[in-house]
C-alpha cells in the first residue's frame, strides 16, 4: 500500500481484526456483483469504499425512474442508462482506485460460469430464482463463496453459502429448484426502500469478512428481517445430503 491507501484505509487498519494484511485482501480481491438494483446498490458502494480491488459489477437492465426510490447507485441523470455503467461512474466518484468492470448483460450459462470462476467471491443480488439457482450451481462448481440477499415489502434475508466448507448448505438445500415458491418483484410487490440498504450492507459485511478472514459468517445460517416491527431472526440452514447440487461434493 502507498501513503494515499494507507490514509484512506486507516480506519480499517486501525481495526486489530483486519490490520494492513486484511487491508491488503481486500486491495487484492475481486467480488462479482450480480445485480446493480436496490441490492447491489449498497453492496457495491461499500465493496468499493472498503477497498475491494476489483469489482465486476453485472445488470442487463437500464436505470428507470422507479428505481430512484432505493437503488441508490444511480441518479436522475443516469435515467435510461446501463445500470452496470451507470453503476461504475458513481462508484468511481466514491473510490478511483477500485476498478470497476461493468457487464451489461444478464450473466448466465457459460458467461456466467467464466466469471464465477474469476472471482474471489459472488453476491447474489438478483431479483429471481433462475438467476439465484444459476448462480448457486456455479459457486458450487468454483468452490466459491456466495453471498445472497432478497428483500420484498417490509421483509429481508440474507444468508452465506460457502462450498469450500464441507458442512455449509448451498442455496439449493434452503429453496430446492423446482418447488412451488412463489416468485414476487418489486414492479408487482413493492418494496419498502431502506430495506434494500439494510440488507445489501449485511451482504456487503459478510463478503468483507469472508475476504479478510475475520469473524463468523452467515454460513449455514439464514438471517430474516421484519422491517416493519424491525426484528431479525437467525434460523440454521442443515446442508441436505441428498442435495442435487451441492450433495455429491467432498463432505456430502
Amino acid at each position: 500500500m502507498n501513503d494515499e491507501q494507507l490514509l484512506r484505509y486507516s480506519r480499517h487498519i486501525l481495526l486489530p481484526q483486519i490490520d494492513v494484511g486484511g487491508q491488503q485482501r481486500l486491495l487484492d480481491a475481486s467480488a462479482l456483483v450480480v445485480g446493480a438494483g436496490g441490492l447491489g446498490s449498497p453492496v457495491a458502494i461499500y465493496l468499493a469504499a472498503a477497498g475491494v480491488g476489483t469489482l465486476v459489477l453485472a445488470d442487463g437492465d437500464r436505470v428507470d425512474l422507479t428505481n430512484l426510490q432505493r437503488q441508490i447507485l444511480h441518479r436522475q441523470s443516469g435515467i435510461g442508462r446501463a445500470k452496470a455503467e451507470s453503476g461504475r461512474d458513481s462508484l468511481a466518484e466514491i473510490n478511483p482506485q477500485c476498478k470497476v468492470v461493468p457487464l451489461v448483460e444478464r450473466l448466465a450459462g457459460a458467461a456466467l460460469e467464466a466469471q464465477i470462476s474469476a472471482a474471489d467471491i459472488v453476491l447474489d443480488c438478483s431479483d429471481n430464482f433462475s438467476t439465484r439457482h444459476a448462480i448457486n450451481r456455479a459457486c458450487v462448481k468454483f468452490a466459491k463463496p456466495l453471498v445472497s440477499g432478497a428483500a420484498i415489502r417490509f421483509e429481508g434475508q440474507v444468508s452465506v453459502f460457502d462450498s469450500r466448507q464441507s458442512a455449509s448448505p448451498c442455496y439449493h438445500c434452503l429453496f430446492p429448484e423446482g418447488e412451488e415458491i412463489e416468485e414476487m418483484r418489486c414492479a408487482v410487490m413493492g418494496v419498502f426502500a431502506p430495506l434494500t440498504g439494510i440488507i445489501g450492507c449485511v451482504q456487503a459485511a459478510e463478503a468483507l469478512k469472508l475476504i479478510i478472514g475475520c469473524g463468523q459468517s452467515l454460513t449455514g445460517r439464514l438471517l430474516l428481517l421484519d422491517g416493519l416491527d424491525m426484528e431479525w431472526r437467525s434460523l440454521t440452514i442443515p446442508r441436505d445430503p441428498a442435495c442435487s447440487v451441492c450433495g455429491g461434493r467432498a463432505g456430502g
